[in-house]
């Protein structure tokens, strides 16, 4: 089955639709999928609901599909640095489902590992587990998280080759290789298409099996979320 993509555009045009649930891997403006966010924004397709931790800036990455009003709903962790977030949700026109990032984290790759849920102590007593069961272990509360998967995984790599194995590169690896786990359809892009047999198995973050289209992307701006500087 031939995996690799001529674009960004080419790799989601057929496996779009409105409503669907779309995991975006990166963490801040680091490992984004930056091609893959601009092409869905191009498609038209709206009522998204969009798992990734962070929501962009108000024009980059996520941002781009707020602008737009293409998401419905976002599932995150962290989103301060997104005004345009910040107005939509405010007024009612977003839904936001607000998650600690370790418990996120592993919501995504427990769905990845086909485990529906699991207990965790994060959150007991705050308004996280409002209406979520809740049980005893060893004299401790703890609460049920479900898993989390996705009509589709946007995922971006350092390198990757044609049968869609991929390594991801130092913060990259904060989100990418858990989504790329748990979307029926995991598309990838990535700086560099090497030929097969070039990486080093041991080196391979996400196998090629989990994997069902890959790009090579293009322009990468690898901007700064928040820059800070001393007085």
């Amino acid at each position: 089955m031939k995996k690799v993509y001529s674009s960004a555009t080419t790799a989601l045009q057929d496996i779009l639709f409105d409503g669907m649930t779309v995991m975006s891997g990166g963490f801040g403006l680091c490992g984004i999928p930056e091609n893959l966010i601009a092409a869905l924004r191009d498609s038209g397709v709206k009522g998204l609901t969009v798992i990734s931790n962070n929501a962009g800036v108000d024009d980059f990455g996520l941002g781009l599909l707020l602008q737009t009003r293409q998401i419905r709903k976002m599932i995150s962790s962290y989103v301060g640095e997104n005004e345009t977030f910040e107005r939509q949700y405010l007024s009612g026109e977003l839904e936001l489902e607000f998650n600690p990032q370790g418990t996120l984290a592993e919501r995504i790759r427990a769905g990845g590992a086909g485990i529906p849920g699991f207990y965790t102590r994060t959150g007991v007593g705050t308004l996280i587990a409002e209406g979520k069961e809740h049980k005893e272990f060893d004299g401790e509360t703890y609460i049920l998280e479900r898993g989390l998967k996705a009509d589709l995984s946007i995922v971006k790599a350092w390198k990757g080759d044609a049968e869609g194995n991929l390594v991801f590169r130092k913060t990259a690896r904060n989100f990418n290789p858990m989504m790329a786990t748990a979307g029926k359809v995991t598309v990838a892009e990535v700086e560099e298409i090497v030929p097969v047999g070039s990486l080093d198995p041991d080196a391979i973050h996400t196998p090629g099996i989990f994997v069902q289209r890959i790009v090579q992307g293009t322009q990468y701006e690898k901007r700064i979320e928040k820059r800070t500087m001393r007085a």
